[in-house]
Order: structure tokens, then sequence, then C-alpha cells
């Protein structure tokens, strides 16, 4: 695949680059660069199946895969080059993401799906009392049901465009939520370090998003 060439400087794609390479090297500083993985995970206990790191991990992970899954319907069915680079953006990182939280699971020997999704969130196990404000477990916030996906995938030009990023910004915003709790609660140090890059990285994605649609003359979506 022939990567879309970078946005100028001045454009919302441009910014967005710019503030996301800052969020990441500060991210990659903290992890220990390409050594994330293996460094400041396994030393200690590894966490429950029912924990807060496991759960998070398991979860953002099948969070991202449909980000990833949506940014890569656009290459062939855009007509927008901004657009474009923002979904090339989105698959790349979030796919990598994927494999760095996968790559927890494989160390702590838990599996990558669970009956129990989303339970981390809805309910703190070890103070007994609820963490989400009420959210149902199971619930995956911000995500795009089958019949949206399957719109999606119909579309091209422009109203593929702006359906993109009107899906695509309520998957971040759910996937903000996500990551702040992970960010807060999780028992592992690295575990909480990606989730509060994630949150960095999809605040900043989400206000650019909200400005690409207006400038097309789009509108979002209920937030989740």
């Amino acid at each position: 695949m022939t990567t879309p060439p970078a946005g100028p400087a001045g454009t919302s794609s441009g910014r967005l680059r710019i503030a996301l390479l800052a969020v990441i090297g500060v991210g990659l500083l903290l992890l220990g660069g390409g050594a994330a993985v293996a460094l400041g995970i396994g030393r200690d206990e590894p966490p429950a199946t029912d924990s807060v790191a496991a759960g998070f991990a398991r979860d953002m992970a099948a969070h991202h895969l449909q980000a990833v899954e949506m940014a890569n319907y656009v290459p062939a069915r855009s007509s927008d080059p901004e657009v474009e680079q923002l979904a090339f953006d989105i698959a790349e990182l979030q796919q990598n993401q994927v494999g760095r939280m996968q790559g927890w699971l494989s160390l702590w020997g838990l599996p990558f799906s669970s009956s129990d999704r989303m339970a981390w969130m809805s309910e703190d196990a070890h103070a007994g009392h609820d963490m989400s404000g009420g959210r149902t477990a199971g619930a995956m916030p911000g995500m795009a049901s089958e019949e949206e996906l399957a719109e999606l995938r119909s579309l091209t030009g422009r109203a593929l465009d702006l359906r993109f990023l009107q899906l695509m910004m309520r998957h971040h915003q759910g996937g903000f939520e996500m990551a702040a709790h992970g960010a807060e609660h999780a028992e592992v140090p690295a575990v909480r370090r990606l989730a509060s890059t994630i949150a960095e990285t999809q605040a900043v994605e989400t206000t650019t998003m909200a400005d690409m649609l207006a400038a097309r003359g789009g509108a979002p979506l209920e937030a989740p």
C-alpha cells in the first residue's frame, strides 16, 4: 500500500500529525521505546483475568480493531486526500497499539477475549462499587453496528468521507472514555501509561474530526 502524502502543516490533517507526533513521542519515552512490551511487564505477579489492566487490554484491542477496519475502507472509496491521510494514521497507530496490548495478554498467559466484556469498567472488583456512572457491562462505547459498517462499505466519494468522519468521531469518543478509566485504575504502570497516551491521542483526533466535518458541511453523531 502506498503511504498517502502528509498534509501541509497549515491543514487540519497537518496540525493533527504534528500533535500526534508529540503525544506519541512522549508515550514512547515513558514506555521505553521498542522494549515497551518486554520491560516493565512480567517482573511482578501478572494481573488477574478480571483486573482492570487485563480487561482494558482485551477490550481496547477489540475496540481498536474496529477502528482499523473502518479506516481500511477509506483508501479505495474516498475522494478526499485529507480524510485518506487521517484514516491511514488511525489504522497505523491503532494496529501498533493492538499488537502491544495483545503482547501483554500473551505474556500474562491470559485470553484475548472474555465473556465479561467491559466488566472492568462497570465495576471495581476490589472496592465493590460501580465505577461506570451506570454503564451496562458488555456495552462497548462508540462501536459501530453491523448495519453501520455495511452502510460505510457501500459508500464512495463525499458520502463515504462524511460517514467515516461521523462514525470514527463517535468511536473515538467511546475509546476516550475507556482509556481515561484505564489510565486511572489499571494496576500495571505500563498499561496506565498506554491508556493515558490513547486518551490524549483520541482527544486530539476527535477535535480534528469535528473540524473536518464542519468544513465539509457535516454534523457529528450523538456522543455515546
